[in-house]
């Protein structure tokens, strides 16, 4: 049961410990103030006394609609308290995604952070406001609004009687209360909001401390990256909470590697976007550096590689000169790098939620950053597999958690049945029955395989997989993962239903691009002229070849498109999670690729 996590003030494990971390601007720099675990709850129990008064009722929901906050963490195991309903919308979503939302789940409260959010959510027709920011102006006659801290007064005053009703609801709750309802990112038609329950919570705590738990003690901390609407990280936040993990709350995504740099975490959960970032980087580094210097690194790449790849994930003793040069290298460049990037203290990086690539899983785990790979989705309250600490293998999800059971099914598709799937889509029977088999089974939409040893394997969203008018079946995702691990390549988006041969879409990383013209002696460049350049378009042609060698002749690349602009949420060609919308994609690029399959 979540309330029983944070329990009450007399109760509460580790109470002067911190739980939360938060930046404050001061003086032009930043400082992380800390909320202790005795405040935390006791500003979750005042919270939930003022949503008492205001007659927030069991079952009944609470939209939040900000960036990451201690306030939405507080607000969440508040409503929880209750026996209420959390619902998640994304701070990027649209003004019609909240309406849609708000409407579809039936909202009694929301939680905005900014001024246009507060816009935004008036515009929606929600009443009942709650503000995180003193300074948001309300409506002309708007009495309905209130701000976070005015609850907070408004609770911590309440009668005893109010303070009785905080504990019976909390008492009363069972497995079978909804807890949140989190709306999926709608790759094809609008979403769906999973019902996820405080046992589907609780499975999902259990099972990913068996797997994770001793990793982290009493000395880590996590930090908070992700959007907390998104499973991953709420799941992964409340689970460092409930186990007295601290929690540095990052307010803002583009600042995200000074943030790294500044708080150390022990643990983070993420998604592969950001290890490919670093991966580029580092790469780029290294191909400008001198030669001595070029070739002590490669060396200390490939000493890491064999050291942490052959010996130490097999839980097999490193022979005595390698394991000495291997610390050689870790004093004199990993730990340097480490420092550098934000993770010298890094002990766990979860990582899942799209397809990484080979290369980088060896990068990281080369230079003793433990990621840990994944899977996962929203209807299964995030982690499904994952590495162990031994014997993992690359390219794998790792394998399925204790309390899980997964099999493959029609079409390859991975089917799971486990106390952490959800209860259901909320309000759409339909969608029901076409998520589970007539047994009983969770069917993910994602095609896979696994091996003899229990290894789970990833090979495309089904949906996703598309036949070539010559009969073959591709998997775009494998070979945009293979591309997207090149730090020439953005975004890349894999055509080619029902036509003679592959073509792609590329959004190419322009400051990269411009590097390469430099070298060509081709001048600045805008990113229109680059798209159209010869040169580099030979350049990227030739990046193609080598990256996609290996594939089937009828898998590779035979045409492709440098675009000046990247794909983006506002023109709906991305979900809130970043995932690509490809209808809509082909849809707003239709002309170009015609244009690839004229003869």
């Amino acid at each position: 049961m979540l309330p029983a996590l944070i329990g009450v003030p007399r109760q509460i494990i580790d109470p002067d410990r911190p739980a939360l971390y938060f930046p404050v601007e001061m003086n032009g720099k930043t400082r992380w103030l800390s909320v202790t675990r005795r405040h935390f709850a006791e500003n979750v129990l005042d919270l939930a006394a003022a949503f008492v008064a205001l007659n927030l009722g069991p079952q009944q929901s609470i939209a939040m609609f900000c960036e990451n906050r201690p306030e939405v963490l507080i607000t969440h195991f508040a409503a929880w308290q209750l026996r209420a309903v959390t619902v998640s919308i994304y701070a990027t979503a649209t003004p019609e995604q909240v309406k849609f939302i708000t409407q579809d789940a039936k909202i009694n409260f929301i939680l905005v952070d900014s001024q246009e959010r507060y816009n935004t959510a008036r515009q929606a027709g929600i009443q009942r406001i709650i503000c995180v920011d003193p300074t948001v102006k309300f409506a002309t006659g708007d009495s309905h609004s209130v701000y976070f801290n005015t609850l907070l007064e408004l609770g911590s005053t309440a009668p005893e009687q109010t303070h009785n009703e905080v504990s019976r609801r909390a008492f009363e709750t069972l497995d079978s209360d909804l807890a949140t309802l989190l709306y999926t990112s709608g790759t094809t038609g609008e979403p769906k909001a999973a019902m996820l329950t405080h046992g589907n919570f609780t499975a999902t705590f259990r099972q990913n401390h068996q797997r994770v738990g001793h990793y982290l003690g009493k000395q880590d901390t996590s930090l908070c990256f992700l959007p907390l609407s998104h499973i991953f990280e709420l799941a992964w936040s409340c689970y460092c909470l409930a186990y007295s993990v601290p929690v540095y709350v990052n307010r803002d995504p583009k600042r995200i590697q000074q943030t790294m740099r500044e708080v150390n975490p022990s643990c983070m959960c993420s998604v592969p976007r950001l290890w490919e970032k670093v991966y580029t980087v580092v790469m780029e580094k290294i191909e400008q550096m001198g030669a001595v210097s070029k070739a002590l690194t490669k060396r200390a790449l490939a000493v890491g590689k064999r050291r942490n790849l052959d010996y130490v994930r097999l839980g097999i003793k490193p022979p005595m000169l390698l394991e000495q040069e291997y610390q050689v290298y870790n004093g004199r460049v990993f730990r340097k790098l480490r420092k550098a990037i934000g993770v010298d203290n890094g002990k766990l990086f979860p990582t899942a939620g799209a397809p990484v690539a080979d290369e980088i899983v060896e990068f990281c785990q080369s230079v003793g950053i433990n990621m840990c790979v994944g899977y996962g989705l929203s209807e299964t309250t995030a982690t499904v597999s994952c590495f162990d600490s031994k014997n993992f293998v690359i390219g794998s999800v790792g394998t399925v958690l204790d309390g899980i059971s997964v099999r493959i099914g029609d079409k390859n598709e991975i089917q799971v049945k486990a106390p952490s799937v959800m209860a259901g889509y909320y309000n759409r029977p339909e969608a029901n029955a076409e998520a589970f088999t007539t047994d009983g089974w969770f069917r993910t939409g994602d095609a896979g395989r696994i091996d003899s040893d229990g290894n789970l394997f990833i090979t495309d969203r089904i949906k996703d997989l598309f036949k070539t008018s010559n009969g073959k079946y591709i998997a775009p995702q494998a070979i945009e993962s293979r591309l997207g691990a090149d730090p020439i390549f953005e975004q890349v988006a894999i055509v080619g239903e029902s036509r003679k041969f592959v073509t792609a879409l590329i959004v190419p990383n322009y400051d990269e691009l411009q590097r390469a013209a430099t070298k060509l002696n081709l001048g600045t460049l805008t990113p229109e002229q680059m798209a159209q350049s010869p040169e580099l378009n030979l350049l990227v042609s030739k990046r193609i070849e080598v990256l996609t060698a290996d594939l089937a002749a009828y898998e590779h690349i035979k045409r492709f498109r440098l675009l000046p602009n990247p794909f983006t949420i506002a023109r709906g060609e991305l979900t809130n999670t970043l995932k690509m919308r490809r209808r809509v994609i082909y849809d707003h690029y239709a002309d170009l690729i015609e244009e690839l399959y004229r003869d």
